[in-house]
């Protein structure tokens, strides 16, 4: 007896049921299942930077003027056949440029449509143009292609009308990179190109594309794109992907951006990826961001940058070793820490930026604080201190032992304040300029400090240049102020300083009130402005003569090369900083030699001498082709001229030769000689 693989036999109980081996009795097929539904098949992963490329020129983020332009210039039919499109990376220069092939060969939903601002996206033109695929918009990367050839291929190709679309679109990026031959070739045809032809170039280096290029096109400049909108743009993409990223963070991201679209969608996309992968339920903060990007947390860039400026060494150092240990980059947090001193400075200036809106909320309160307690000489000093330093991280061999020592000597300069406030405070008779512990200086009364020549030493253990010049020595506690503007220390600061000549004023401190104008001589005059105005001063050293001098009237007369309304300029500097009335009067008269003049003539005179000391003279009959080196007087002020106390008595001392047997000395042995 056969039995079918369809025959029903489950209603006999003596016959046992087959095993559901999903085959017949006898081997045969059952019957098929249903049929169940195909699993979704995923395409790939888009990164958020293509998924999210404007297709409408609505969509395009800070660039309102280049919008408002390309709108007036469709609606009012006035659409130049050439574009230069000019910018950093990722502001969206080929996007814009491939919305622009769009509107120029949108034919509307109906298919009757012309050029239009605002394409439909929906006919075959704008669809073929947004896949890449439409025959009549050619794009061309000029950085691999770059020879003359394949311009001439885009030239043939002009001749031809469009295939499919109204207007053929040649958009040809990073167009900087093709050759000088090149550019030729596309001169005449850019000049006057068909008329459905549009040339469409984007350049991140617009000073290497020929003027003769620039001259045939439309310009356009897209702007870096400001924080803030960035930020928020960000934020609305993090939120339509299913992400939660914090407003800190997505200032981290649109910082680290700088301005660029599409370096910060990259940033956001790898931000949403490293959240999703650890999965704790909780939005994408800032120390996430921050570990990612390789930078120190914000806040304790505040924290290095107080500690610094507070002269902690210990203290900063500990914060770099945490931030090392986290996988941050001293190199990179010394920029962060560039970049919060030009914040804080721009703080301090203008005082309106502390209520932007963009500005976080940690460099509005903590920056403002700083702001408020910092000097823009400070400001300016560590600005210069870490610029500098940055190069030297980038030399260095150990880029963490470079950016640290950076931070050291920051710390310990905190605390000195800036060597022209010091000395000006000092002139003007007060003692509050000098900040930090006194130390012994090594210029005393016989040093060449005395007579202006040498270099001052601040409190704080910086040296500054001395003026020129004689002068009045003053003493205001443990330091001695001569009244030409140098300063020295004395050995104790403790104790009074001690009169050594007929000079000086006794142990006693000096009322402001009772110390009497300095401003005696002409050299005390140039010295004065030398450290308040550097132009001022160089025009009348080097084009000012001396006609007549007497306190507060001074007669002079300044070449015709010398700086313009000089006179003026004068006048208006003395009455400012002394308080006096000055008169400074131009004459016609020939008065003195300007004191650059006289310090050569001295220099001169020295070198004549010189040359013809018996000791000398043999040197040079025996070595024919010995030359005299530069002949130094240690006596001399830095205008080359003797002391103006002692000018009178000898231009310049007698010469004097050490014995042949004696030992070789630096000059820095001959000064301490000299104190001694």
């Amino acid at each position: 007896m056969t039995v079918s693989s369809d025959q029903d036999v489950s209603g006999d109980p003596d016959l046992p049921l087959p095993p559901d081996s999903g085959m017949g009795l006898f081997g045969d097929t059952p019957a098929p299942a249903a049929p169940k539904a195909p699993a979704p098949t995923q395409g790939p992963y888009r990164v958020l930077a293509r998924k999210y490329r404007p297709t409408t020129l609505d969509d395009l983020i800070g660039q309102d003027s280049t919008v408002r332009i390309l709108r007036n210039a469709f609606a009012l039919g006035r659409v130049a056949h050439a574009f230069m499109l000019t910018g950093v990376r990722g502001v969206g220069k080929t996007t814009t440029a491939r919305i622009i092939a769009r509107a120029l060969n949108c034919v509307g939903p109906d298919g009757n449509g012309g050029p239009t601002a605002d394409p439909c996206g929906v006919c075959a033109n704008c669809v073929a143009i947004l896949a890449d695929r439409h025959p009549d918009v050619l794009e061309m990367d000029a950085a691999s292609r770059t020879g003359v050839d394949d311009v001439r291929e885009i030239i043939e190709a002009t001749r031809f009308r469009p295939m499919q679309g109204r207007m053929k679109v040649f958009i040809i990026d990073e167009v900087h990179m093709l050759s000088r031959n090149a550019f030729n070739a596309l001169l005449k045809t850019l000049e006057e190109p068909p008329a459905q032809v549009t040339f469409i170039f984007a350049t991140t280096e617009l000073r290497k594309v020929p003027v003769t290029v620039l001259s045939r096109c439309q310009r356009f400049d897209l702007r870096r794109v400001p924080q803030a909108e960035l930020a928020a743009h960000f934020g609305r993409i993090a939120r339509a992907e299913g992400a939660e990223c914090t407003q800190d963070a997505l200032a981290l991201i649109a910082r680290a951006a700088d301005g660029s679209v599409r370096d910060g969608l990259s940033l956001l996309d790898q931000a949403i990826a490293q959240g999703s992968a650890e999965a704790d339920g909780g939005p994408i903060g800032a120390e996430r961001v921050a570990d990612m990007l390789g930078l120190a947390d914000r806040g304790r860039v505040f924290d290095l940058l107080e500690a610094v400026l507070s002269g902690q060494p210990d203290r900063a150092l500990t914060i770099t070793d945490e931030a090392h240990a986290r996988g941050a980059d001293l190199g990179v947090m010394l920029g962060d820490l560039l970049e919060l001193i030009h914040t804080v400075s721009r703080l301090k200036a203008v005082p309106a930026l502390r209520q932007a809106a963009d500005l976080p909320e940690a460099e509005r309160e903590r920056g403002g604080a700083l702001a408020d307690r910092l000097s823009v000489p400070v400001l300016g000093r560590t600005w210069q201190m870490l610029l500098k330093g940055l190069s030297e991280v980038e030399m260095a061999a150990d880029r963490r032992q470079a950016a640290e020592m950076v931070l050291i000597r920051l710390c310990y300069v905190a605390d000195l304040p800036p060597p022209g406030d010091l000395v000006r405070r000092l002139t003007e008779g007060g003692t509050s300029a000098v900040a930090g512990p006194a130390v012994r200086s090594g210029v005393s009364d016989g040093g060449p400090s005395a007579s202006g020549g040498g270099m001052a030493v601040s409190a704080s253990g910086m040296a500054a240049p001395g003026r020129p010049g004689g002068g009045q020595v003053m003493a205001h506690g443990g330091l001695r102020m001569v009244a030409n503007g140098g300063v020295r220390i004395a050995d104790s600061v403790a104790d009074p300083v001690v009169p050594e000549a007929p000079g000086e004023l006794p142990d006693a401190p000096v009322p402001e009130d009772d110390i009497p104008p300095a401003l005696t001589t002409w050299r005390a005059v140039m010295a004065f402005v030398s450290g308040r105005d550097a132009m001022l001063h160089g025009h009348m050293l080097h084009s000012t003569h001396l006609v007549a001098f007497a306190p507060l009237r001074i007669d002079i007369r300044v070449q015709r090369a010398g700086l313009p309304g000089l006179a003026r300029r004068l006048e208006a500097l003395l009455r400012r900083e002394t308080g006096h009335e000055w008169e400074v009067r131009s004459s016609t008269e020939e008065g003195q030699a300007t004191l650059a003049e006289q310090g050569a003539q001295v220099i001169q005179f020295h070198r004549a001498a010189a040359e013809s000391h018996p000791l000398v003279r043999a040197i040079f009959a025996r070595f024919p082709d010995a030359v005299l080196g530069a002949v130094t007087d240690h006596s001399l002020d830095d205008y080359g001229l003797p002391p103006e106390e002692a000018a009178s008595v000898t231009l310049a001392p007698d010469l004097e030769f050490a014995p042949l047997d004696a030992e070789l000395v630096d000059e820095d042995d001959l000064d301490a000689g000299d104190e001694r």
